[in-house]
């Protein structure tokens, strides 16, 4: 449980709808012990009021400015603490004589009192559910197998329906889009051609193409009431990282529209553009870089982004600086170094079908055992079908350098170096960390970057053959 106390003013921008919040809450097992008035933001708690209950259990949460709606938790300590949902409705009383969520009596606020009947018919649905799962793997018959599946259906018939109505009860409530807020349809694969049915790949596409359609269907995500739930965050992330197609063109397209829908929602906007900017930095997926260095150049160093101070901005500036000139699909910034026996080589005078431009240190740990392995795995069987490497000994000892190359024998690709660090190479190529690949075409184009040995052996094997 995260703890932090924050003023009202400046944790909550609130709804507001004329007056405060004062909840009056009863909970005998936790007599004469305090009680703190929860939220739930972005995958934390925090601590919005606290109350000593008497000997009876009773106390009261009041403020002078309405609460964010959103789900909120009565804690007591971290075994004791349950949920519940906070609508347009502030001035009501709680009891509960477990902590139990399902347990808990609500009078005055008849949007959290539906929670708590959603919550029972949930449990209801759900020991429902796990009975029929149980059947359905005892039995063999498939008839009878059908007959279970039928029912289970039923189920979710039921909690559709349960859905629809309180939503035609309770229009723009946050209890109708809370409910929904997880629920992704699924395709329908009898809607489809039967050739579509019957191939497992173009099954799978379709199913993809569909989930990437309705991910969205009901979750709003420009209501700032469901930032205070468990949902927002992970439902983000997920969208992100294994919804999207994994290509910065296709990607960038939908974050920026998704940044346009939130922009006038403050700490939406906030939160979004924050997590696009760190998640495209630290991405796996090669390319993703780009989108960091859009984000930053659009709306970090335009202003837009508010809440970055100066020391953030510096921080993005300098990783800005290290990747704006290797990006996949850039020309490969030209480079003319000094070879190891002093003659000058220029990076794009190299003629080669492909060209691996390789940045290694010796005493470096990983570049002890790639570029030995680089070399024979894939350099030597492929060095006379068009492959051409630029290898780059990135410090200023030539007794190092050679000893590293001797030791390996390297000497039958380009070796160079920058003894006064004159090129820039480091900025240019991102030589932060070592060993750094990248994979130029024949225009000297990067087209990959930050491999493994492995993979540079499938995409030269790919290139070359």
């Amino acid at each position: 449980m995260t703890k932090q106390l924050f003023f009202l003013f400046l944790v909550i921008s609130a709804q507001v709808f004329g007056q405060g919040y004062k909840i009056d809450v009863t909970l005998p097992l936790a007599a004469n012990k305090k009680a703190s008035l929860a939220y739930h933001y972005l995958g934390k708690v925090y601590i919005q009021d606290t109350t000593w209950l008497d000997a009876n259990g009773t106390g009261t949460w009041q403020g002078d400015t309405a609460l964010t709606q959103g789900l909120y938790k009565v804690f007591i300590d971290k075994d004791n603490h349950f949920d519940f949902l906070l609508g347009a409705d502030q001035q009501f009383s709680l009891k509960n004589k477990s902590f139990k969520s399902t347990d808990m009596q609500i009078s005055g606020a008849a949007e959290t009192e539906d929670f708590v009947k959603y919550l029972v018919f949930f449990e209801e649905l759900k020991a429902q559910s796990a009975a029929l799962n149980k059947q359905y793997q005892e039995l063999s018959n498939d008839n009878e197998k059908k007959g279970i599946r039928h029912k289970q259906e039923k189920l979710n018939d039921e909690l559709h329906n349960y859905w629809e109505k309180t939503s035609k009860k309770m229009p723009d409530s946050f209890l109708s889009k809370f409910m929904k807020a997880n629920y992704v349809p699924a395709l329908d694969i009898s809607t489809l051609p039967d050739e579509i049915q019957k191939n497992d790949s173009l099954l799978l596409k379709a199913r993809f193409v569909y989930q990437h359609q309705h991910y969205w269907d009901n979750f709003d995500y420009t209501d700032e009431r469901l930032l205070y739930t468990p949902f927002y965050k992970n439902k983000l992330e997920t969208w992100f990282t294994k919804v999207l197609y994994p290509d910065y063109d296709s990607v960038k397209t939908y974050v920026y529209k998704f940044l346009e829908d939130v922009k006038p929602n403050k700490r939406i906007f906030q939160f979004a553009t924050s997590y696009f900017l760190n998640s495209s930095i630290n991405s796996k997926i090669m390319g993703m870089d780009a989108l960091f260095v859009d984000l930053a150049n659009d709306f970090y160093f335009t202003g837009d982004a508010f809440w970055a101070n100066e020391e953030s901005l510096e921080k993005i500036r300098e990783n800005v600086l290290f990747k704006k000139d290797n990006l996949i699909g850039k020309m490969a910034p030209n480079l003319t170094l000094e070879s190891f026996d002093g003659e000058f080589y220029n990076l794009h005078q190299i003629e080669s079908d492909l060209t691996i431009l390789l940045i290694y240190e010796p005493n470096c740990s990983h570049c002890k055992v790639f570029v030995p392995e680089f070399y024979k795995e894939v350099y030597l069987p492929c060095k006379d079908k068009g492959l051409q490497v630029f290898a780059i000994y990135s410090m200023d000892d030539k007794e190092e350098w050679s000893t590293f190359l001797t030791k390996h024998n390297l000497f039958d690709w380009i070796n160079v170096w920058d003894e006064n660090h004159t090129s820039r190479f480091k900025i240019l190529y991102d030589a932060r960390q070592t060993p750094g690949v990248f994979v130029l075409d024949k225009d000297k184009k990067i087209i990959a970057k930050n491999l493994t040995v492995e993979q540079l052996r499938k995409i030269v094997e790919d290139k070359l053959n």
